[in-house]
């Protein structure tokens, strides 16, 4: 069995699921009703689309990978999941006083992520002990379980990440965390 098609299928069912709840939950409200004007914080203004606000309260860092021209991910989170998979997350910063465009070799060169634009698809976790590397999970129709589309960082800067990646074994302790431009880090698995 296929299990990034399995994961697809269930992303696909998830989502119908909330927007078939979204649509039924009106509830007696009046459709003529304003809804609230959206609102930017000043930390959100003259950021790039793809940039997404950090929280307030910064997690533990982990591991931090540093790359080229100021770039630094801090890795918060890697946990493991009951269905296989270990899910990597951080904060992509951009740490120079200049906008970074984000190395396009950070997606990898297979011909399936690199199709999908820019990602983090090139990363991979080693297990040296092991004598194992893990690739960054694909959807059926090739794109990376990554964050996509990132392009650049203001000056500053710095934007939410996640990969998801087959989870090692649970004798695996740990692993070294590599992204292509970026210097390895070594990732404790719990």
């Amino acid at each position: 069995m296929n299990i990034s098609y399995v994961r697809g299928g269930f992303i696909a069912f998830a989502a119908a699921a909330s927007l078939t709840v979204a649509g039924c939950s009106g509830g007696g409200a009046d459709p003529k009703a304003e809804k609230p004007a959206a609102t930017t914080s000043p930390s959100q203004q003259g950021a790039s689309p793809q940039t997404e606000p950090v929280s307030e309260e910064p997690a533990e860092t982990i591991a931090l990978a540093k790359g080229q021209k100021g770039l630094e991910l801090a890795i918060t989170l890697a946990e493991r999941d009951e269905g296989g998979f270990l899910t990597v997350k951080g904060t992509l910063k951009n740490s120079s006083d200049s906008v970074a465009v984000l190395p396009a070799k950070m997606r990898g060169d297979e011909i399936e992520v690199v199709k999908h634009g820019k990602s983090l698809g090139g990363a991979t976790l080693v297990d040296s002990a092991g004598k194992k590397r893990y690739y960054v999970l694909r959807d059926t129709d090739g794109r990376p379980l990554t964050t996509t589309g990132l392009d650049s960082l203001g000056p500053g800067k710095s934007t939410a990440v996640f990969m998801q990646f087959p989870a090692p074994p649970a004798s695996t302790t740990e692993v070294s965390f590599q992204l292509p431009t970026f210097e390895p880090a070594t990732l404790k698995l719990s």
